[in-house]
């Protein structure tokens, strides 16, 4: 990847992840906000609104869960070994940069080309491109921020992707509302140059290298294949992925179905309830999210943790209770906290229990693979139960698992808060 957009190949094992390195430099910071910025407008493309333009081209519902669920098992399939991948390579930038192109050209895919084998396509494509991109903005923001710094950075992060993601939202809405739903797609594509140039302005020279990185010396498969079984020793770690799998089982299918649901009344419509469901939860997000950074370091991760899963459940319930657009819009401030609660805490908690293990994104990827298994069960499920019973026996099914998640994270988590962190 030598030479993309300007990007070092060096830049990813510049400076030791043990060394005494000066604090980044502003600009560094800022790049990195802005790229997490950029990329939440991206994806917000590929959330809910997937579902209402095959919903106007007249898809089934179990065609769109079957999209869905095979981009999910892509993203399934492919977190440990992407995992693995980001933590071979040696500039996190240039991976970065590559996999949002490519998220890009599938958002044009999909717009341009609404049939079966190009959506199906470009969905595959979107689902590994995302996993190499998130991997890459943890890997950026532990190289950054360091440990000490990393609850903080990730509460920042949260904070920018809500921001993105809510505008992205309210601009997608009005293109869906006063052009079309395939326009959604198209914005989104566009999105993607100034995503690039945000990564150009973080200095290869300020990113500390991760233990792994640093401790590669050319082992490759045979070194990943020791981390992982390494990992998987980590009953904490296994417990954790276990109650995120039953936190997206929840939780994956519960918009889109929404979504799916009010377009069948009124196709504008949706694009807006859409649009304000979107914006409600990551305005809370942006508000919450440099809060919880700086709680999780104070309290501990745990507290928080059961809170994103009380909030998931209740609005699983209320959504259960109703159709009106009004109503699924307010409760979209649960989505909100639980958002909050996930986007900082999750990789948090993966930092503290793979630290000293060379193998975060590794980590990052099994966990990874947890969702990507709870995701996609979650969206076939829905689907079938929503066209065999109807949508509020979807909506009961999902506020029974997220129940279940509850109860599952209360009684078998622990607190993974180092003990010489304070606040």
């Amino acid at each position: 990847m030598a030479g993309i957009i300007g990007f070092d190949r060096k830049d990813a094992a510049t400076v030791p992840a043990d060394a005494s390195a000066p604090q980044s430099s502003r600009g560094s910071r800022r790049g990195l906000d802005w790229f997490v910025f950029f990329v939440a407008d991206v994806q917000t493309g590929f959330g809910a609104f997937v579902a209402v333009f095959l919903t106007t081209q007249r898809w089934t519902q179990v065609d769109i869960g079957l999209v869905l669920t095979v981009s999910g098992l892509v993203g399934l399939v492919g977190q440990v070994p992407l995992g693995a991948f980001v933590d071979s390579v040696r500039s996190v930038r240039a991976t970065a940069a590559v996999a949002l192109t490519a998220i890009g050209i599938s958002a044009f895919a999909f717009a341009a080309w609404p049939i079966f084998p190009v959506v199906l396509a470009s969905r595959v494509l979107h689902a590994a491109a995302s996993c190499i991109v998130s991997f890459a903005i943890v890997s950026l923001s532990l190289g950054l921020a360091g440990p000490a710094g990393m609850s903080e950075r990730l509460g920042r992060n949260a904070a920018f992707a809500s921001a993105g993601t809510g505008i992205a939202a309210a601009v997608m809405g009005l293109c869906g509302q006063y052009l079309s739903s395939q326009a959604v797609f198209f914005l989104a594509a566009a999105l993607v140059a100034p995503g690039l140039f945000a990564l150009t302005r973080i200095r290869p020279d300020e990113i500390r290298a991760a233990p792994a990185a640093a401790q590669r010396d050319g082992k490759g498969l045979k070194a990943s294949a020791a981390g992982l079984a390494l990992l998987m020793r980590n009953r904490t770690l296994v417990v954790f992925a276990g109650c995120i799998a039953m936190f997206h089982l929840a939780n994956a299918a519960m918009l889109p179905l929404a979504a799916s649901m009010v377009t069948l009344r009124s196709s504008q419509a949706a694009t807006l309830m859409v649009a304000a469901a979107v914006i409600v939860p990551q305005l809370t997000v942006t508000v919450l999210s440099p809060w919880m950074g700086r709680a999780a370091q104070r309290w501990g991760r745990r507290p928080f943790l059961i809170l994103g899963f009380l909030a998931l459940a209740i609005r699983a319930f209320l959504f259960s209770l109703t159709g009106d657009p009004q109503l699924l819009v307010a409760f979209q401030v649960l989505d909100g906290v639980s958002a909050t609660v996930l986007g900082v805490l999750v990789p948090l908690t993966i930092a503290d229990l793979a630290r000293g293990s060379g193998h975060f994104n590794l980590a990052q990827g099994l966990v990874g693979c947890a969702m990507g298994i709870g995701a996609a069960v979650s969206t076939i499920l829905a689907g079938f139960m929503a066209d065999s019973f109807g949508s509020y026996a979807a909506f009961t099914t999902l506020a029974a698992v997220a129940a279940a998640g509850l109860v599952l994270i209360t009684l078998t988590m622990p607190e993974t808060r180092p003990a010489e962190e304070t606040a």
